[in-house]
């Protein structure tokens, strides 16, 4: 057999490539139960903190704690994960947000509800680093576009069912949807234990030290899918969520409206994710790259000049497309150069995330008051092309391919 040439492009397989690990299909299920659960909540919370007497102003910072907290604490995640090691503080994370979602049903004032939600926030950031970092470790490096993929779907799902069903178990009690989260928490805790199991990452590189976090930041595809992870929260918080429901309300709509945009668009996304990590799988990072932030500028650029609720619509299922891509590319390059190890890696370019969902919000209402709307709009397209400009700076880098020999499978 002839040694490939330096340069020359990887053997590929000449059977099948292998199936996922199992632990990427649970993993997706226990994010599934978690979005499933958020949806559940989060409509009702702000009706919820009403009955405690809670204005506007303690409502938006009820629901900025959240995100808050997710900020602060992500910096500890690294550490927390190399020290004890991802499995433990995915279910500690878990557990978090179930006695978080319990206490928060049976709160007995606004100030109560501060604090239980915050011990969410800080659940929450604990069980999606130490996840996404467990994924990119089990996920050997030729199929974590698919598997990120995977991953995200059942997010997605999640989330498309969640808010029409805690509409319904709203009208049992305000309390309800809390304590229907809890048991969704518990469930996929057992979950988790039962069959996530503490193995050698398939996708590490042997010999490899943890990437420290000084060395990542002078990694281009690091430095690239922070800089699309940012872009992406400032326009899916900011934008999508908190500026998009005002205009559709302005324009003389009223909130079901809002919500149909949402969910044609999510379903959009929820179709074009699959696909999508298998583009990022064969045809590379950069141009998955290129053609999401591409797409996802597009889209939001148009909707400097759109002024109708259907070409909105429109408007969100070209960002849903862009996003799809989104939601896989990144995550690969990160898994791409942390090689499976546990650090800080994650846990940063989880924050960057956070970082749009957290400022993005103000500075797009700062923006609308302003400059109005078309000028916030242009806030996030602006930060999608410089994504966009950003991932042009990749080079064509294919994973490399697993060999499975013909006669037994590895």
């Amino acid at each position: 057999m002839t040694a490939a040439a330096p340069g020359s492009a990887p053997p590929v397989a000449a059977t099948a490539p292998p199936g996922l690990p199992r632990e990427v299909y649970v993993l997706s299920v226990v994010g599934g139960c978690v979005m499933l659960g958020l949806g559940l909540v989060l409509p009702v919370l702000p009706v919820y903190a009403a009955t405690f007497g809670a204005g506007p102003a303690q409502i938006g910072v009820l629901v900025a704690l959240f995100a808050l907290l997710r900020l602060a604490t992500s910096p500890f995640c690294g550490r927390l994960a190399a020290r004890f090691g991802e499995r433990r503080v995915l279910v500690a994370g878990l557990l978090l947000c179930a006695v978080s979602s319990a206490l928060t049903a049976f709160a007995g004032s606004y100030g109560q509800l501060l604090v239980f939600r915050g011990l969410g926030g800080v659940g929450s950031v604990l069980f999606s680093v130490s996840a996404l970092a467990t994924l990119l470790a089990v996920a050997p490096a030729e199929q974590r576009g698919r598997a990120s993929a995977v991953f995200e779907a059942g997010f997605l799902l999640g989330g498309i069912c969640g808010p029409a069903l805690g509409g319904l178990l709203a009208l049992i009690t305000l309390s309800a949807p809390f304590l229907v989260y809890a048991v969704l928490l518990l469930a996929a805790t057992v979950l988790t234990l039962a069959v996530l199991r503490t193995c050698a990452s398939a996708g590490t590189q042997p010999g490899r030290a943890v990437v420290r976090l000084p060395v990542l930041l002078r990694d281009r595809r690091y430095l690239v899918a922070c800089t699309a992870a940012l872009a992406q929260g400032w326009v899916l918080f900011g934008l999508r969520s908190a500026l998009v429901p005002t205009v559709v309300v302005g324009w003389g709509h009223d909130v079901t409206w809002v919500g149909w945009a949402f969910t044609i668009s999510a379903v959009v996304q929820a179709l074009l994710i699959m696909p999508a990590g298998r583009v990022v799988d064969r045809a590379g990072r950069r141009p998955a790259m290129i053609a999401g932030t591409g797409l996802a500028a597009t889209a939001i650029t148009a909707l400097v000049f759109v002024d109708t609720y259907a070409w909105l619509v429109v408007g969100l299922c070209g960002y849903a497309a862009g996003s799809a891509l989104l939601n896989a590319a990144p995550a690969a390059l990160i898994g791409d150069v942390v090689a499976g190890r546990a650090g800080s890696g994650v846990a940063v370019f989880s924050m960057c995330t956070d970082i749009g969902a957290v400022v993005g919000p103000v500075v797009v209402g700062l923006v609308a008051e302003q400059a109005g709307v078309a000028a916030a709009f242009g806030s996030g397209a602006a930060l999608l092309v410089v994504a966009f400009a950003a991932a042009w700076t990749l080079t064509t880098v294919r994973p490399m391919t697993t060999v499975v020999p013909p006669t037994r499978r590895s």
